[in-house]
């Protein structure tokens, strides 16, 4: 065990109970397949987490949109995300959990993500000294395996630490963003297992479009970080993932339409779909935008729920177990 693994087991006890909130996310972000990914405010997991003598974790209920989940925690993200955690600590105690899902599983909105890292969040919370945000990462990357069989982190970076984030297998980077811009996301009434996006992803690519979805990915990143639209609307355009998925979601390409007639920097399906997000330079395009999506999801006779949020999102927060 590390310094500082050791010291999250060495100082005085904390409380014997937390809960945490982790925010819906968008995966991908188009150019980033499995590296990057922001968060979104307006839809979340929360979990309650008791620290118990016994030396293991279980999973006490699940309630909210999605209940017929495993209970046994070693085939639940958020109860092997605690196993894990309590392997590598070494902790004597255990953690009982209790989720409550506010994200549809197979939505492309991280919610397999967000129940680990609430989990995780509300868990540390309750250690001797509790671990950096960063430190949570490779837990819940072995949360996250369980739903979706890879070891990803463009889901859950965003969600411990906000914003847009850039997750490697090893490391978490927070990229600037300006704070007007934000995200439209429709999510139509469908389900789009993860595992069955990736299927499509088999076989190889043509090297001149893996050149140019580098290019994509680098013209992104530096108008972030320039705050220069002109880099990101020129860069936010998937020329690999997206032609392959394009087709498990019912009325993309009239969605991704809507999305651009709206000033959009660009659009794309959010994580493993179905859900479909673009990035705008001001909220008002954005609200526009959201219910031109909606409706070219009904034109295809499909209801949809719409999120607007600023890219810079909120990261997983301990909230008061009264208040929710």
């Amino acid at each position: 065990m590390n310094a500082r693994l050791a010291d999250a087991v060495s100082a005085p006890q904390r409380a014997l109970s937390a809960q945490a909130m982790a925010h819906a996310s968008v995966g991908n972000v188009a150019v980033g397949f499995d590296i990057l990914g922001h968060s979104v405010a307006g839809a979340g997991d929360r979990a309650v987490v008791r620290r118990i003598d016994e030396p293991t974790v279980r999973i006490a209920a699940i309630h909210g949109c999605v209940t017929e989940l495993p209970l046994d925690a070693a085939r639940n993200t958020a109860g092997a995300a605690l196993l894990s955690l309590r392997r590598a600590l070494g902790l004597r105690h255990g953690f009982e959990l209790e989720l409550h899902k506010g994200i549809a599983l197979g939505s492309g909105m991280g919610g397999s993500a967000a129940s680990c890292v609430a989990a995780l969040v509300a868990a540390n919370a309750l250690l001797e000294r509790p671990l950096p945000r960063e430190a949570l990462y490779g837990f819940a990357l072995d949360g996250e395996a369980v739903a979706s069989g890879s070891r990803h982190g463009d889901n859950l970076g965003p969600m411990l630490l906000g914003g847009l984030v850039l997750a490697t297998r090893e490391r978490l980077l927070r990229l600037p963003v300006p704070e007007a811009w934000h995200c439209a996301l429709a999510h139509p009434h469908v389900v789009l297992e993860t595992r069955q996006s990736r299927a499509v992803l088999g076989g190889g690519f043509a090297l001149h479009d893996v050149v140019a979805q580098h290019g994509h990915l680098a013209l992104t990143l530096a108008g972030c970080y320039r705050g220069d639209a002109a880099l990101v609307r020129e860069g936010l355009r998937d020329v690999l993932v997206e032609p392959r998925r394009a087709p498990l979601v019912p009325g993309f390409a009239q969605v991704k339409q809507a999305a651009l007639d709206h000033h959009a920097l660009g659009a794309s399906i959010s994580g493993g779909g179905p859900s479909v997000f673009g990035w705008y330079e001001r909220r008002e395009d954005a609200e526009r935008a959201a219910a031109a999506m909606a409706a070219a999801f009904a034109g295809e006779g499909l209801d949809s729920d719409t999120l607007v949020s600023p890219i810079n999102g909120p990261a997983a927060m301990l909230v008061e177990e009264d208040a929710a």
